[in-house]
């Protein structure tokens, strides 16, 4: 049977407010059956900020994180050759959704064509996929809307310019053209200004920075502060002379920072919920050098959320005067000084009356939450307070963000469910903190109620005596480990609670662990079957172990494995399970 390929949508959201992505663009991001974006380590993406609007519950993610951005590289091939590599895996794993039939919508900031990352996976797929392009608003034209006046007319040509292209070049450029927009500044900007000056155009040219964006910036060229200058912004030479008052100095439209959410980066959803504000600027179209000046010069897309800031990012200079503050009382905002810390904390499996009173606080006393989308959300929004959400396959770039983030003085916490120590992100976060890097933040644990103990709960005292915790994914370790350790523990007669038993692409480890299991113990061990339990679907059933089908355990599920000594009593209503505290005879 031939199966029908999936479609690649390159999408164009625009320069930052989610209200200038397209209508056919939000179409094709609710109805995509896979979303994928881009970002650097600490694994937040300008371009799924935007999109969040516009997702629906439910569907695939695909975060493709760069291997390096603005740091150096081990790899053999240099800077060029890991980004290369990382091209190539980016397009294996799209490509693998849509020879499966499944619709991928890649996410571009800006224009797909216009300095993105889109351009690279579409020359590697679109020869094998069918690949449709939704254009955009580009950075050019919102930073032309923020000043408010024409950018070209009559016979006069426009020139988009990079800001890491050679001074001298740039200045013979400048001097010969009508109209100019710069792009990719940062760290290039005294070489721009530099150039302006020369080519006799800086008193004609203005900045405009997180152009469409509560917080958009807009000055005359010359006077801007040259180390405040994120990568995310634009020049702006206008080709006609301007007739009307340009809006230099102010940010238009701007409120002071206690009366609207907006000063803080957050805009209502129309829910009454408060959504991150993606922090695009000018310049933000879809890609980013990743180095600049004589470092020479690749290209990436978005890398960042406004939710928060950090080094390891595309545009490590995006918030370069923000990371340093913090929200204050009232969710105002307030210099931030010194080394933070890090906070990794348990919610507990799902109810949150099973939340601790000291991870409570440690929550309401953030200035950033990190952690899995699905943990983040269980926590209240708090104004002022930024998250950090990312998919559940990034410990280590996740544990490297709090700290980044802890280092430039934010109160951090790492999320996690049930216990952080249980196969949660304690140990990532404890990990990385062992590099010379981290030496000054300080990391704390608070621990919470573990996923094994609140099923245990909902039938008595399963894990009564001894017991072991075995996570059956083969994701971080071989399956022939856990194999062997299955049989080590039910060869030692103790109770098992079975963590990560399945998921929607493992699905053969169950049965396999049932046949380990049977060699050792009888049939008519009883095994708990704990579902959602703490959230609203759950559901608890102990059968015996000769009769589990591994059809009906999934990734939500966790098992308790009886030993000898577990007996149930009751009815099969309410059974009751315990494993006596000594052994008869």
């Amino acid at each position: 049977m031939t199966v029908r390929t999936g479609k690649l949508w390159g999408v164009g959201l625009g320069p930052g407010d989610p209200e200038l992505v397209t209508v056919k663009a939000a179409r094709i991001i609710a109805e995509a059956d896979v979303i994928a974006f881009h970002s650097a380590r600490h694994g937040r993406s300008i371009s799924r900020g935007i999109a969040e609007p516009y997702m629906r519950p439910g569907q695939l993610e695909e975060h493709l994180i760069y291997p390096v951005t603005t740091e150096t590289t081990d790899h053999p091939g240099g800077y060029q050759g890991a980004i290369d590599e990382f091209y190539a895996a980016a397009a294996e794993r799209l490509g693998a959704h849509l020879a499966a039939g499944r619709s991928v919508a890649l996410l571009a900031a800006g224009d797909p064509l216009f300095y993105s990352s889109y351009m690279h996976m579409h020359r590697r797929l679109a020869d094998r996929f069918e690949a449709e392009i939704i254009p955009g608003i580009t950075s050019v034209s919102a930073a032309t809307a923020a000043l408010g006046t024409p950018l070209v007319e009559g016979e006069q040509v426009l020139t988009v310019l990079p800001g890491t292209m050679a001074p001298e070049e740039l200045t013979r450029r400048l001097a010969a053209g009508d109209a100019a927009a710069i792009m990719k500044l940062g760290r290039t900007y005294p070489a721009v200004r530099k150039a302006l000056a020369d080519s006799g155009r800086l008193d004609r040219a203005y900045y405009v920075e997180r152009a469409s964006t509560g917080r958009e910036r807009v000055l005359a060229a010359g006077d801007v502060d040259e180390s405040q200058v994120p990568y995310f912004a634009i020049t702006i030479v206008p080709g006609p002379e301007p007739t009307t008052v340009l809006p230099v100095g102010k940010r238009p439209g701007a409120i002071s920072s206690d009366e609207s959410d907006t000063a803080h980066g957050l805009h209502s959803a129309g829910s009454g919920v408060a959504i991150a504000e993606p922090a695009t600027a000018p310049g933000a179209d879809g890609d980013l050098p990743a180095r600049d000046g004589d470092r020479g010069a690749a290209s990436r897309d978005d890398g960042e959320w406004t939710t928060a800031t950090s080094g390891l990012g595309p545009s490590s200079a995006l918030e370069a005067h923000d990371s340093r503050r913090e929200p204050g009382p009232g969710g105002t905002v307030q210099s931030r000084t010194g080394t933070g810390e890090v906070v990794v904390v348990g919610l507990g499996p799902g109810d949150t009356a099973w939340t601790t009173p000291e991870v409570t606080a440690a929550l309401a006393a953030a200035t950033d939450l990190v952690g899995y989308t699905t943990y983040i959300d269980r926590v209240p929004m708090r104004t002022g307070q930024r998250r950090h959400a990312s998919d559940n396959r990034v410990e280590s770039e996740r544990a490297a963000m709090a700290l980044d983030l802890a280092a430039r003085g934010g109160r951090v916490v790492v999320v996690s469910s049930g216990d952080p120590g249980v196969f949660a992100m304690a140990a990532a976060v404890l990990e990385e903190s062992a590099g010379p890097q981290w030496a000054g933040v300080p990391v704390r644990v608070l621990p919470g109620v573990t996923a094994a103990n609140a099923v245990a709960s909902r039938v008595g005292a399963p894990l009564g005596h001894d017991y072991a915790t075995i996570s059956l994914s083969d994701r971080l370790k071989p399956w022939e480990v856990v194999a062997r350790r299955l049989a080590a523990v039910a060869a030692a007669d103790m109770a098992i609670a079975v963590y990560n038993p399945a998921s929607s692409k493992r699905t053969w480890q169950v049965g396999a662990m049932k046949d380990i299991l049977l060699e050792h113990r009888a049939p008519d061990t009883p095994v708990v079957l704990g579902r959602d339990v703490g959230g609203p679907q759950e559901s608890v059933r102990v059968v015996p172990l000769g009769e589990l089908d591994p059809a009906e355990v999934d990734m939500r599920t966790l098992l308790i494995i009886g030993a000898s000594t577990t007996a149930v009593v009751g009815g099969d209503d309410a059974p009751r399970v315990f494993t006596a505290r000594r052994y008869h005879g």
